[in-house]
């Protein structure tokens, strides 16, 4: 299905029309409270839609540190030079006035679940009688040798938008004639999966018009990576000879940095670099852990409703969330936002609860106007949320085809950062 902002919107909205006035159900201390942690495509879009829904009747906290928000999707548009970084910043403001969600901007530091209360680093507590965490990625420390949040300004990671992103940029375009641009890829799972290939077309992009002679490097433990052949084809088309992939099978699983010195170490073999860009592995962010929601690196959950399997009265959506097959992205936390809003507005109030379905499409962008994308439709079984259907751009496509497969992925930008934010 073609989507556009239009579209887009209708569809988040089709599940919400036949919804009945909310009758609310009686709480000691009067109001039901939902508070959400994080403001991103999970928080955000939760926040709104239990307030929005509810009518009033539910009152809604979200805990976001940052003023600002910045999409780590379409961030890599940005590299490219297709986006400014101001079209992909958004603020709380629309929640808060025309939704009446106390947006509190500070860190959530820890959780007691058995008073049911999220404590904030600048003091105080906020009681909740349904939690909602989507606090996106961590990254789990020592997976790269010689890396650490310490060295993210010699050795960006850029895969938290904002600073990050304008660092890459400014570092890619700072490269010496003839220079190697290297990225170490993350293992899986991790936050977009197509991400990390879209941004080595993205500076591609970029180095074929300001620094034609540079080389590009991708270091990848993994044995194959999303939209692998459509990418491949896109480089070899737009970006011949400029770009390549060190697999596990030559050492990409076997690497180490050095900051200081710009160097890495692949399987004992030493390279200079000019810019060194890495992605390290991923976990859920730490508030899940102090929650004690996690089993390993992320937080599994009940596929109907994005409960966590630790604790009914939370629920965990987005990256963070260890559900089944849908991707790590902005689209399935959105997905998953809507289900857990509905099924928590309808333990809260009465209201109706509607089954769980949902979506996911990741749209990349590899040259200009040259787009391709990738999606599934998704419901839940007693194992997990598991994919019922699915597409993919096919290689070959002609120009007009990927053309409005980019123009299809501008529109759902406009569509879901409204959702999200109002």
């Amino acid at each position: 299905m073609k989507l556009n902002r239009r579209t887009f919107l209708g569809t988040a909205a089709a599940g919400t029309a036949a919804l009945s006035a909310p009758m609310v159900k009686a709480a000691a201390h009067g109001m039901p409270r939902v508070v959400v942690i994080g403001g991103g495509a999970g928080g955000a879009t939760a926040a709104r839609y239990i307030a929005k829904d509810s009518e009033g009747a539910i009152d809604v906290t979200l805990i976001e540190p940052t003023r600002t928000y910045y999409t780590c999707f379409f961030s890599n548009l940005y590299i490219g030079g297709f986006r400014d970084l101001q079209s992909i910043a958004h603020s709380y403001g629309t929640l808060a006035s025309d939704y009446g969600i106390n947006v509190v901007h500070d860190w959530a530091i820890g959780v007691d679940r058995d008073a049911k209360t999220v404590a904030l680093a600048g003091g105080g507590s906020v009681p909740y009688d349904k939690l909602v965490i989507s606090p996106g990625i961590d990254f789990v420390p020592g997976s790269v040798p010689g890396w650490s949040v310490l060295s993210q300004n010699k050795m960006p990671h850029a895969y938290k938008a904002g600073s990050q992103s304008e660092l890459l940029k400014a570092q890619i375009e700072a490269m010496p004639e003839g220079g190697t641009y290297c990225m170490v890829a993350p293992p899986n799972p991790y936050r977009c999966p197509p991400g990390p290939y879209e941004r080595i077309s993205m500076v591609a992009h970029v180095l074929k018009e300001r620094n034609p002679t540079a080389k590009i490097l991708i270091v990848d433990p993994k044995e194959k990576f999303s939209k692998q052949a459509l990418f491949e084809e896109g480089w070899q088309k737009h970006y011949t000879g400029m770009i390549e992939r060190i697999g596990p099978d030559f050492g990409g699983d076997k690497v180490e940095v050095n900051p200081g010195e710009m160097t890495l170490t692949i399987d004992g073999s030493v390279e200079n670099v000019d810019v060194c860009n890495v992605i390290p592995a991923q976990r859920a962010g730490h508030i899940a852990d102090a929650a004690g929601l996690t089993e390993g690196n992320w937080a599994p959950v009940n596929p109907t409703d994005m409960s966590s399997k630790m604790d009914a009265d939370i629920h965990v959506l987005g990256d963070a969330s260890a559900q089944g097959d849908m991707p790590k992205s902005g689209f399935s936390a959105n997905s998953q936002a809507k289900v857990a809003a509905n099924a928590i507005r309808g333990a809260l109030t009465d209201s109706r609860v509607f089954p769980a379905k949902f979506s996911n499409t990741c749209w990349s962008l590899i040259a200009t106007e040259d787009g391709v994308k990738v999606g599934a439709s998704y419901e839940p079984t007693e194992e997990k949320i598991a994919s019922t259907d699915s597409f993919i751009s096919q290689t070959g496509e002609d120009a007009a085809l990927r053309k409005a497969t980019y123009e299809e992925s501008i529109g759902w930008y406009a569509g879901i950062t409204t959702d999200m934010f109002g």
